[in-house]
């Protein structure tokens, strides 16, 4: 039985439900990202072919909008080498949560984001194709069913290939292929995925990247009517299939989509758009958006609105709840907050406990009114020296504190018990209010940033991000 959406990929990823934002080329650009992530879920940025400017200008703007961790997607077999070197130098510079792989399998590229602290996530489309991407180090597989919108790596269906996954790797399994609904992430979840990575259900959204005319077709969209086809192929390599809403192209009117000739369609500031490329209408891009790329999973069918992307994650997430028979009201019971120590002390504070590893500055000790000092809790002295409140570290901070709180257990147990009896409030002296040890315990007491556990012997991204707490970066 299923009793909490708080997955153990949620702890890994930092977010508090296991719902995932498709890393959509053009599409997930960084106002649905931070809406996304913002919300509880994570993003992912869909950054194929583009520029390493253009990337650490998006990751800068999700940034300004939420202090919460986040991914980019790069598909290196559609990218040509010189700049797919440039975009991994931006990312592992800019020192992004994670990183999605796609399409072909680069052990090379796996290993050197590894080593710069990024959490891998490669998505597959085959039970071979995810051992072999276990076996090069990912973090996460994300596997896609045949029912997804894009370009289409699976060809069985996403309820056969899950399954089929989780039996063979021993890294977390998300599942993606026209998941829209909390119908499909409950789904996901039965079939043993930690996740669910929905594309289509967000580029329905208003924050979506996405031109009015995409968005209008897929609320138009009618069951089963999406086709997977091989018409949309130029910047791709050869072979590639697509899940899109039929339209001239597929239909066959606009003829031979590998004969010669190229016949400009569009135009995107400045850069032509050519009939049969892989391109989707974007909000800055005219011409003939008809005959573009419709991407879509074969989830359209059950989308009847534009929302605000906070809106249909929530939504999402409970009916996934009511399906699944999980309390709305679960993590509620648990009564904890937090508050810098350099405030006054209340007495609506209840039981105070300080959670810092060395005794603030300037403040006296019998002034503090203290319940108790959890010495041990707070993070490792090499561990708060590494993180020294940096803003860009603090996806990896959080990880890395995660994994420190696995060996806590009885302290946990502890505090959690005071929290069912009276209000408790975790006493910290960091200036920052929402990057701080104190708000990741808070999250961990109330259920939505569960410790990670792993079986015995089974090491992962944190626990190597422990062994390199003497290194100058994750």
């Amino acid at each position: 039985m299923i009793s909490t959406l708080q997955t153990p990929v949620c702890a890994l990823l930092g977010c508090e439900v296991p719902v995932v934002l498709a890393g959509m080329g053009g599409v997930a650009r960084s106002e649905l990202v931070a809406a996304v992530t913002a919300a509880g879920g994570f993003g992912f940025l869909g950054m194929v072919r583009e520029s390493p400017e253009l990337i650490r200008a998006e990751i800068a703007r999700v940034r300004a909008a939420t202090p919460r961790g986040f991914g980019v997607n790069l598909i290196p077999a559609a990218t040509s080498a010189q700049l797919l070197e440039a975009e991994l130098d931006a990312v592992i510079a800019e020192r992004v949560a994670a990183v999605t792989l796609f399409w072909d399998l680069r052990p090379d590229i796996v290993g050197r984001l590894r080593e710069s602290g990024c959490l891998v996530l490669c998505q597959v489309g085959s039970v071979q194709e995810a051992e072999e991407a276990a076996q090069a180090g990912a973090h996460i597989l994300i596997a896609q069913g045949v029912e997804a919108g894009g370009h289409v790596r699976g060809t069985i269906r996403a309820s056969e290939l899950v399954p089929a996954v989780v039996a063979r790797v021993d890294v977390p399994v998300l599942a993606a292929g026209g998941i829209v609904d909390g119908q499909g992430l409950a789904d996901a979840l039965r079939w043993g995925a930690q996740g669910a990575v929905v594309g289509t259900g967000f580029l329905a959204t208003r924050e979506s990247f996405a031109h009015d005319y995409h968005k209008q077709r897929i609320i138009d969209a009618k069951p089963g009517e999406t086709v997977r086809t091989g018409d949309f192929h130029l910047n791709w390599p050869k072979g590639a299939a697509v899940r899109v809403l039929p339209n001239s192209v597929t239909r066959g009117d606009r003829g031979d989509p590998y004969g010669g000739g190229r016949q400009i369609i569009g135009e995107e500031e400045g850069r032509p758009i050519l009939l049969f490329s892989t391109d989707s209408p974007l909000r800055n891009m005219s011409g003939d958006f008809e005959a573009m790329a419709l991407y879509a999973g074969q989830g359209a069918g059950r989308i009847t609105s534009v929302p605000p992307a906070a809106d249909r994650l929530n939504a999402i997430v409970s009916e996934a709840k009511r399906i699944l028979g999980i309390a709305e009201s679960a993590a509620t019971a648990v009564n904890v907050h937090t508050k810098r120590i350099y405030e006054k002390p209340v007495s609506r504070d209840g039981f105070r406990v300080l959670v810092d590893r060395l005794w603030p500055r300037g403040v006296k000790k019998d002034g503090a009114a203290l319940d108790e000092w959890l010495i041990d809790i707070a993070p490792s002295t090499a561990l708060q020296a590494w993180f020294a409140h940096e803003p860009a570290r603090w996806a990896e901070f959080r990880r890395r504190y995660l994994a420190e709180l696995d060996a806590h257990g009885p302290l946990l147990d502890a505090l959690r018990g005071h929290t069912l009896r009276q209000r408790v409030t975790l006493l910290y002296a960091a200036k920052n209010k929402k990057m701080n040890h104190a708000v990741v315990l808070e999250e961990v007491l109330k259920g939505a940033q569960p410790a990670l556990r792993r079986r015995a012997g089974s090491a992962g991204p944190c626990d190597e991000a422990r062994r390199g707490d003497s290194h100058p970066h994750p």
